[in-house]
């Protein structure tokens, strides 16, 4: 469970604000009460999550790139972090066929110049590396994959996000081995909801669509996925990094976050019920053309953070869908969004302390 007392005024550096996940986390820390410095790019789309919900209460910004080794090197010095959440990364698999020289270089050497700086931050105490579920070599058999199974990855930003995991593991042995923070990796499955707009993804690809009046276009309809709602991985995030601070001894150092055995979906499920949530009598269609290759079978387990964090999925993948589409739905209708967004944080966080749902 995520302890807000821990976060109270503690100093938190954040890459990666401007992205998808890193704007629903500054709004969590920004309801926990941390001081947090946040590293980003402008953000991609129009409109944003981020431009939806910032101003952050507490909050300084940096517009920089963590391929910058000296920028990140002089925000680190100002910031004194004691916890660290590393999710800048170059995050589109068909985007990394496109330009793999600059996802090679984001993805591997923005974590690089991120832990060669605090290298110098004596105050930190837990660093979360935030990578994929698609860092694990993957042979199709269709098995969960567990947190000691070997890393690969044929494209190229699995591949780099294999790297970074070795990057991470260099480094806490090489320069954090006698002393420094606790380090580890965070591995979360297809992460869903309210406030994606990036292209090549499904949701915002459903949502495009269906502001169109016409059906998604899948490429994999078959493919499976570990589909979970955005606020599932953040706060295994969370507890991850209050584990790390105050328990490293019994924290692991690379940690699946993703939904139970179950909610593992195909991609045309998960547009048919997302179809069901929007009221929609024909949610997709197959998309016509040749595709960059992707896996066809993905699954995380989940049960090292189970046991190791007291972590474990909430939502169903019906309700994952619903609080998704109850989001979109109110976006268009013209809703204060950051509003609607608390609101999901705090029916989240209700579920965690009580195990019932709430509605959002």
């Amino acid at each position: 469970m995520v302890m807000s007392g821990f976060w109270k005024n503690r100093r938190v550096l954040l890459t990666g604000q401007t992205g998808f996940k890193g704007a629903w986390l500054s709004l969590w820390l920004e309801r926990l009460g941390a001081v947090v410095t946040a590293v980003g790019l402008e953000p991609e789309t129009d409109p944003s999550l981020h431009g939806l919900l910032a101003p952050f209460d507490g909050q300084t910004q940096h517009l920089a790139d963590i391929g910058d080794p000296a920028a990140l090197e002089r925000i680190v010095a100002e910031a004194r972090p004691q916890v660290v959440f590393h999710l800048a990364a170059e995050a589109i698999v068909r985007r990394s066929y496109a330009d793999p020289v600059e996802t090679f270089r984001t993805n591997v050497m923005g974590t690089v110049n991120l832990l060669q700086a605090l290298r110098h931050a004596p105050d930190a105490r837990a660093v979360v590396i935030v990578t994929t579920d698609k860092v694990y070599e993957n042979d199709e058999a269709g098995r969960p994959f567990e947190e000691r199974d070997r890393l690969g990855g044929k494209d190229p930003y699995s591949a780099s996000k294999a790297c970074a995991e070795l990057v991470t593991a260099s480094f806490r042995a090489s320069f954090f081995a006698a002393g420094g923070p606790a380090i580890a990796t965070a591995r979360a499955g297809n992460v869903v909801g309210g406030g994606d707009w990036a292209a090549d993804r499904l949701i915002p690809d459903f949502v495009r669509a269906m502001q169109r009046g016409e059906p998604v276009r899948l490429r994999s309809p078959l493919a499976v996925r570990p589909w979970q709602h955005v606020v599932e991985p953040l706060a295994g995030y969370l507890t991850l990094a209050e584990t790390l601070a105050s328990n490293a001894g019994n924290a692991p150092q690379a940690v699946n976050f993703g939904p139970d055995p179950e909610q593992f979906a195909s991609v045309a499920k998960v547009a048919e019920v997302l179809g069901q949530a929007f009221r929609l009598p024909l949610p997709w269609l197959p998309a016509s053309g040749e595709h960059p290759a992707e896996a066809q079978q993905l699954r995380l387990s989940s049960r090292l953070a189970a046991e190791t964090l007291g972590w474990r999925p909430l939502l169903s993948l019906e309700e994952t869908l619903d609080w998704t589409a109850q989001w979109y739905e109110a976006h268009r209708a013209g809703a204060d969004m950051r509003a609607l967004t608390a609101r999901q944080i705090s029916a989240y966080e209700a579920l965690r302390r009580t195990g019932r749902a709430k509605a959002a």
